[in-house]
């Protein structure tokens, strides 16, 4: 009786002085859309850190990317218009297609597929990556957003690069 007891008041003392978890070390799964209403829940600040769309998809509404999100310990968000095979080469690719989307998330990422509308950058490290194409215009709204733009792997803008600072 008296080691069942012990046992019992190291495992309660062990749950009191556990650290907490904060919602900022939490690792969220893919966020995968597949109507309007997933589309703005997915990039809202309570969304994943990936944003998921494996089909063509039109919205009438305006996106907006919010939040700041982790993958593996870093900073990252990601809009994914594609589907991969098992070793992570892209096999097909979509089209997100709105009146315009801004990323207030830092360190985001479009990766392969296009979107159709403006977008509106307000946060650092935004990205286009392997072969995404935005058919529409870039707005920066600072030039910190501007200075930190990366474009790489074959992706295009088919608008222009405009300052709004």
């Amino acid at each position: 009786m008296k080691i069942k007891t012990i046992v019992l008041m190291i495992a309660v003392a062990a749950l009191l002085v556990a650290p907490a978890v904060s919602a900022q070390d939490t690792v969220s799964s893919a966020s995968r859309v597949v109507d309007a209403d997933s589309l703005m829940n997915a990039t809202s600040a309570d969304g994943a850190w990936i944003v998921i769309i494996q089909q063509d998809l039109a919205v009438d509404k305006d996106i907006v990317l919010e939040g700041t999100h982790k993958n593996r310990g870093e900073v990252d968000r990601k809009l994914a218009l594609y589907d991969q095979d098992d070793d992570h080469n892209v096999t097909d690719r979509y089209t997100l297609e709105a009146p315009s989307i801004t990323v207030k998330s830092p360190s985001t990422r479009f990766k392969a597929g296009t979107f159709v509308g403006d977008v509106y950058v307000e946060a650092e490290g935004f990205e286009l990556e392997t072969g995404f194409t935005v058919d529409g215009n870039i707005y920066f709204e600072n030039e910190a957003a501007k200075n930190s733009f990366v474009i790489s792997g074959g992706a295009t803008v088919t608008g222009d690069l405009v300052n709004n600072f």
